[in-house]
């Protein structure tokens, strides 16, 4: 049977693996908060751990046992708040230390007070479980709608954990020799060993959750658009198949601005591209102050841009189209100096049954829209309603167009 020492050694050697596994990620991921504190909890645990070596060497005295549990108990809430951080709460400084100082002064005077085994294991068992309870509470609540793999993990190891310090408290109460930490038995030994595999389990929940995180990180930087922040075509084509098949389904139409800033060439050549790429940034804060939330601006290249505008008609997109059109204008008449005014020109068109799932259509009526704009004078905006027709044709068809169009004043 292994040795209770032995196994605090595999204790030790653990903790300082994960200890250093999650220093490299934070190396690596400067910007993951919650690596930092897994890391600080992992080399808590294992200088915890050293501690209760100690207990070996040092029989007449209990401190190496006060040492190892207040820092077992600190490791365990730096791992709480490293849960906390991922998900976005406000870290407990003050819970921590209000967990860590009250387990230390209740281990404390049940040894130098009042030497109770039971007791300690109460105190000790308490201050353990607290963090781990509100850890379940983060890790199995939906996030985005879904529990990721790694919080399900760690969620159902924090709680089987809960579970095996109730159990100890129960046995502790009921037998307290056999479940102290430095006996050498088979229950105490048994019982550091799962603990040992249930925290390199918890720690690989926790990794699990960050490759997540960071998967979906990269993901959203793909579909984002360097310059500006909002989407790129990437990202509007998705938005565009998404909304198409929900509306074919529902029968709900949706409406679709192309925009083009006008004289843009002119601005480079006149100014520079600094100027030119300072624009584009402007226009895209101006324009979305003047969104509904749920819609979408997206970049889709040089000085083009979209609006999705979800479970919307023409007129509604119209309208969206004048605000982002008396945005520019108000600017613009607000220029001096070297400022330089921006000015656009809107196409907007209106999902229909005829395009159906086919996202393109929607964008060449759209951009037929724009065009009418910008043969109208520019700084503008034109909606497309294709005429009904006797034989069937596809939408974008220019024989089957009728435009109206609109110059902001």
């Amino acid at each position: 049977m292994l040795s209770v020492p032995t196994l605090w050694t595999v204790f030790v050697i653990n903790f300082l693996a994960l200890g250093l596994i999650w220093a490299y990620v934070t190396h690596s991921y400067p910007a993951f908060g919650a690596a930092r504190f897994w890391t600080a909890s992992a080399f808590a645990a294992a200088v915890g751990a050293s501690c209760a070596m100690l207990r070996v060497v040092m029989t007449e005295s209990l401190l190496p046992l006060l040492a190892a549990g207040t820092l077992m108990v600190f490791a365990a809430c730096l791992a709480a708040m490293g849960v906390e951080r991922f998900y976005g709460k406000p870290v407990a400084w003050r819970r921590t230390a209000l967990t860590t100082s009250l387990a230390f002064a209740g281990l404390s005077v049940f040894i130098f007070g009042y030497d109770s085994m039971p007791m300690r294991i109460v105190v000790y068992t308490i201050a353990q479980v607290v963090p781990f309870t509100l850890t379940l509470r983060l890790l199995l609540s939906p996030e985005n709608g879904r529990v990721s793999p790694g919080a399900r993990l760690a969620g159902i190891v924090a709680a089987v954990i809960i579970g095996i310090y109730a159990l100890r408290l129960v046995g502790g109460l009921l037998a307290p020799g056999a479940f102290a930490f430095v006996s050498f038995n088979g229950p105490q030994s048994f019982l550091v060993l799962v603990l040992v595999f249930l925290s390199m389990a918890l720690n690989f929940g926790f990794l699990l959750m960050a490759m997540d995180r960071l998967r979906s990180e990269v993901a959203d930087l793909a579909l984002l658009d360097d310059l500006t922040g909002v989407g790129n075509r990437r990202h509007l084509v998705q938005r565009l198949t998404e909304e198409c098949a929900r509306s074919d389904r529902s029968g709900e139409p949706f409406a679709l601005l192309v925009i083009d800033l006008d004289g843009f060439k002119a601005i480079n050549d006149t100014f520079g591209h600094a100027a030119g790429d300072a624009c584009l940034q402007h226009f895209t804060l101006m324009a979305q102050t003047r969104l509904r939330p749920g819609d979408m601006l997206a970049r889709t290249g040089g000085d083009e841009f979209c609006i999705v505008l979800p479970s919307s008609t023409l007129r509604e997109g119209a309208m969206i189209a004048r605000r982002v059109l008396e945005v520019c204008r108000v600017d613009a008449e607000q220029c001096t100096g070297k400022d330089v005014p921006i000015a656009v020109s809107i196409g907007v068109a209106q999902w229909t049954r005829e395009i159906g799932l086919h996202s393109d259509r929607l964008i060449a009526a759209a951009d037929h829209a724009l065009y009418d704009a910008k043969k109208g004078g520019k700084n503008g905006y034109a909606t497309y309603e294709p005429k009904p027709a006797i034989a069937s044709e596809q939408v974008g068809q220019h024989s089957v167009s009728r435009l109206e169009h609109a110059v902001a004043p």
